[in-house]
């Protein structure tokens, strides 16, 4: 069974239709790229499945549980549809430390505080920032930032995880470095992936499967040695 099942999926700005009766299937614990240019729909799609914006028709089930369906009046918020989210801007709060910005959805889930600081630790080892859990946002660099924004993902343990264009912000070394630990994310995690990119590079080196999308719609989909 999908992971991620869209069925007739359609998005519309006004007179214009950004998404076009999307029946994409995200199989569980695939690592999922929409790939095509500005202004084709990729980034619409993903967060029509974070659940930050509404189709105008068609249905999105998460697993067995359906968290968009027009006809029936379902909407599940975003809060409670169980996934990570890692954007563009890295969404940091600026008056948090490190440590407060990776734990703080922990707090609100109840976790306990030893577990938290276990999760804590394990996060900023796994992005190679042990010791920068006291250090403010302004005072790192924008890899490390959003290396912070990784490990955030990494303490939540999601088994969703939704990227939009993560790295387009990093230099060409970094941006290497990143794609490793991404990978390694999605591997650890045993998460769903689905990652939104305009680059090809990106999308050959990360994915099991690639979907290329233009003016609203699939052009084609397959692996990337397809």
């Amino acid at each position: 069974m999908a992971q991620i099942a869209f069925r007739n999926v359609t998005k519309r700005y006004g007179s214009l239709t950004t998404v076009d009766k999307l029946n994409p299937h995200i199989q569980k614990e695939e690592f999922l790229a929409f790939l095509g240019p500005s202004g084709c729909g990729k980034t619409t799609t993903l967060r029509m499945i974070a659940g930050l914006e509404e189709p105008d028709q068609g249905t999105i089930q998460l697993g067995d549980r359906v968290v968009f369906s027009r006809n029936d009046g379902v909407v599940i918020p975003p809060e409670a549809r169980g996934l990570g989210l890692i954007f563009q801007s890295y969404a940091l709060w600026p008056h948090m430390t490190v440590a407060k910005n990776i734990t703080l959805a922990l707090k609100e889930q109840k976790i306990s505080k030893s577990d938290i600081a276990k999760r804590l630790e394990t996060a900023l080892e796994q992005v190679q920032l042990t010791g920068y859990a006291e250090r403010y946002p302004s005072e790192l660099s924008g890899g490390q930032q959003q290396r912070v924004a990784v490990a955030r993902l990494i303490a939540l343990r999601p088994s969703l995880l939704l990227m939009d264009e993560p790295l387009s912000n990093l230099d060409a070394k970094l941006r290497t470095e990143m794609r490793a630990s991404l990978k390694r994310l999605h591997r650890d995690l045993g998460a769903t992936t689905v990652y939104v990119t305009h680059d090809q590079i990106e999308a050959l080196t990360l994915s099991d499967r690639i979907i290329i999308m233009n003016e609203g719609q699939i052009m084609q989909q397959g692996s990337p040695y397809d």
